[in-house]
């Protein structure tokens, strides 16, 4: 593993405005001012863009952060950019999300997760850079039967065009890795939640309809589990990553051997969708979100499958913890006060 240094450095952060974006952007502002950070996001209306905009605010008063308002899908603008700028390391978190948005519009994810990612390999191709990060998903796994999910696992059969993108930007990232010898790491994130996370995510849209009192349906009868993530050990995970590039080198034939890497981010401990629910009521009555006599069991539905979904996630992140000495470690109570906390005082 290469050492890179952020000190002193330009850092690219594409989806600035997202969820993850926004508070690795954060930290890094905060943790290494030498540094200079670039944001940039289309900051489309895919979900409420007052949220991106609050996230974007709490950004401002630093002065070693540009935003940009641009779409990495516009080629011209992602070359002018690292013309501009030229980066040390790039993390590419700009993406189209979600699983079942994926079904009814199919053309965005192509636009942002296909065109989006190649435009951002072509730059570090023309704009070398030390170590480009980009997010995969845990979605790759499709319905692999065998957990806990291993990046060695096969991983061909996805079940949704959200997790084939996903897929074939890792494919994409190690065909420039072989031929331009570019260090690039993947993270397949599992399910990552926290204050002022994505609302189209089944905890953030639970709270909402809790709120109006109406009824939540609970898929696959109760029986989902999900690797939870709390988003600041997400966070940490990324910035561990950027500091260590897959290291450069050459193979017998002399031509280099792509360093090229991908690791699972998650809790390592899947949680039962009903347990989770459990305790986000508990912590929303705790926060005063929902009022201390409200009946839980009259307002939750279970249902079946829906297509795109899968049962269980379950992440294997021994090579994290082994490469970076990095496991996550926020307790899902923990994480879900915090979230209750912050949608107080947000919406309330």
């Amino acid at each position: 593993m290469e050492h890179v240094e952020l000190k002193n450095k330009t850092v690219l952060v594409t989806g600035a405005a997202g969820f993850i974006g926004a508070n690795l952007v954060k930290r890094l502002l905060k943790e290494i001012p030498s540094a200079t950070v670039i944001g940039i996001d289309s900051v489309n209306d895919y979900y409420d863009v007052r949220l991106k905009e609050y996230r974007l605010e709490k950004l401002e008063m630093y002065e070693n952060f540009t935003f940009i308002k641009g779409n990495i899908a516009d080629k011209s603008l992602v070359q002018s950019l690292f013309e501009k700028y030229r980066p040390a390391v790039v993390v590419n978190l700009a993406a189209q999300a979600g699983v079942r948005y994926s079904i009814t519009n199919p053309d965005v994810y192509i636009e942002s997760n296909i065109v989006g990612f190649f435009n951002i390999l072509e730059a570090c191709r023309n704009y070398p850079v030390a170590h480009l990060v980009y997010a995969s998903s845990s979605s790759v796994y499709g319905s692999n039967k065998k957990v806990p999910y291993s990046t060695d696992d096969k991983v061909d059969n996805p079940v949704s065009l959200y997790a084939a993108t996903k897929k074939s930007n890792e494919l994409m990232a190690h065909a420039y890795s072989k031929l331009y010898n570019i260090p690039t790491t993947g993270l397949r994130f599992f399910t990552v939640y926290g204050p002022a996370g994505r609302p189209d995510m089944a905890y953030f849209g639970f709270t909402n309809k809790l709120v109006n009192g109406e009824t939540i349906k609970i898929f696959n009868y109760g029986n989902c589990k999900r690797d939870f993530t709390y988003v600041d050990d997400i966070v940490e995970g990324v910035l561990r990553v950027m500091q260590g590039a897959p290291e450069r080198k050459n193979g017998e034939d002399g031509l280099p051997i792509p360093p090229y890497a991908v690791y699972n981010i998650g809790n390592n401990q899947p949680e039962n969708l009903l347990d989770f629910v459990q305790i986000l009521s508990e912590e929303l009555v705790r926060a005063g979100v929902l009022p201390q006599d409200y009946d839980f069991e009259a307002h939750k539905e279970l249902v079946p499958m829906q297509p795109g979904d899968v049962p269980v996630t379950y992440a294997d992140t021994d090579a994290l913890e082994r490469d970076y000495g990095f496991k996550p470690n926020t307790s899902l109570r923990e994480g879900l006060r915090k979230f209750a906390q912050w949608y107080r005082e947000f919406y309330q």
